[in-house]
């Protein structure tokens, strides 16, 4: 798949080369087409040749990234073929790249099979977010079931089984009656304080 630039100015006799490839995998019954290599040639001479690495699709779709680059930052999906070669005086970059070299329809692009990973960073927040409640709310399970117990321990402590009971002889040592009538008057030993009528 050869992409001319035609007419533009230094451009002209720039040529951008997308060798594909189908394969047939039988796990998963169905072809497979894959962007083997892509060369840049001027005035019909190969400028640059690049392997290109993780771009395949199922035959029936498209290949969609938003960057396709030499460049490690956009995670180096063109890779120099030869260290000798050209290429590493190259940079190449694709923005919002898509290609599909088998089982076009009406022009138009099918279903597009996008390079981002199960694993991008976003994805990758918010599993480690969710771990951390999740332990959160385990330990908060934890620590209801501790408090649980803990209400039985000093239920237990707080029975009257622990308390002595008050006996009666201290009783008749701190007051005495004196009358025995309706109403009775009881009066403390030690007299420096007070009288108590009841």
């Amino acid at each position: 798949l050869s992409l001319k630039f035609g007419d533009i100015g230094n451009l002209k006799g720039l040529v951008i080369r997308f060798l594909l490839t189908t394969s047939y995998y039988q796990l998963s019954v169905q072809n497979w087409f894959s962007l083997h290599r892509l060369q840049l040639l001027y005035n019909h001479s190969i400028q640059a040749t690049f392997n290109a690495t993780r771009i395949y699709a199922p035959a029936s779709y498209s290949y969609h990234c938003e960057h396709v680059s030499s460049l490690q930052r956009y995670d180096a999906l063109l890779v120099p073929s030869s260290a000798n070669d050209l290429s590493k005086l190259w940079e190449v970059t694709f923005i919002d790249f898509q290609i599909q070299g088998f089982n076009i329809q009406e022009g138009h692009f099918a279903y597009a099979k996008d390079c981002a990973s199960f694993f991008s960073p976003a994805i990758l927040m918010g599993l480690v977010m969710s771990l951390i409640l999740l332990l959160v709310l385990a330990y908060a399970l934890h620590m209801l079931i501790h408090l649980k117990s803990l209400d039985r321990h000093y239920e237990c402590k707080a029975s009257p089984a622990y308390f002595a009971q008050v006996k009666d002889n201290d009783m008749g040592d701190e007051k005495e009656p004196l009358r025995s009538s309706g109403n009775g008057t009881y009066e403390l030993r030690n007299q420096q304080f007070s009288k108590i009528y009841i």
